[in-house]
């Protein structure tokens, strides 16, 4: 359930960017203390609209800069939930899930996870294809929790390593997804963001999740 790609869609993203932030994306998520009413479940269709928000309030941000301006002026809540609302009413075969943060009630993040389309990978390879928290937010532990969730979402598909694509100049998702147990492993690839073949470089970061050897 990868939400699209600017290139694709007026409405889309450059894809994960961890993230989202990703590619989500200049997103510094938050290591604060945990609230009591905070969780992470699947969404559901009716969470459409809030996710579109989250998405619409961090790519604004993140993507300010590297995307043409035509670009950044559709990446609007509507058109993100829009994209989400269709990607949940019929999901995609395969380990693609969209999961939601949530503090009480409101959904303040969203991570999404599928299979990974890198060439160099393998079948037991899934990504986090994009990582999101309401700038609002931030420092409350959604982040954490939302790549814990994901990973194992992909883990439970069958896979023991995890992709995830951000930007380049992401330092903050980069550190953030490092602490989470990520490292990068010298991929980069410069990716198509906007109608007249303009690119934005991002680099890859990855983790083994495979089970330890027994003792």
């Amino acid at each position: 359930m990868t939400s699209p790609t600017p290139e694709q869609h007026p409405h889309g993203h450059a894809h994960p960017h961890p993230h989202s932030a990703s590619h989500g994306h200049g997103v510094p998520h938050g290591h604060g203390a945990p609230h009591a009413d905070a969780s992470v479940r699947g969404a559901v269709p009716a969470d459409s609209a809030a996710v579109g928000e989250v998405q619409a309030a961090v790519w604004q941000v993140a993507y300010d800069g590297v995307v043409p301006v035509t670009v950044l002026d559709a990446f609007r809540p509507e058109a993100f939930a829009a994209s989400w609302r269709a990607s949940l009413e019929t999901p995609p075969a395969g380990a693609f899930a969209l999961l939601v943060a949530r503090a009480g009630d409101q959904v303040v993040g969203f991570a999404s996870v599928g299979p990974t389309q890198d060439p160099d990978a393998d079948d037991e390879t899934g990504e986090l294809l994009a990582l999101a928290v309401h700038p609002g937010a931030r420092r409350a532990g959604h982040g954490s929790r939302l790549v814990n969730a994901a990973v194992a979402h992909l883990m439970d598909a069958g896979a023991r390593r995890v992709h995830a694509w951000l930007l380049a100049r992401d330092e903050d998702t980069r550190a953030f997804l490092v602490g989470a147990g990520f490292a990068p492993d010298g991929a980069f690839r410069d990716r198509v963001v906007g109608p007249n073949g303009e690119t934005a470089r991002e680099v890859r970061v990855v983790t083994d999740v495979s089970d330890p050897a027994p003792a």
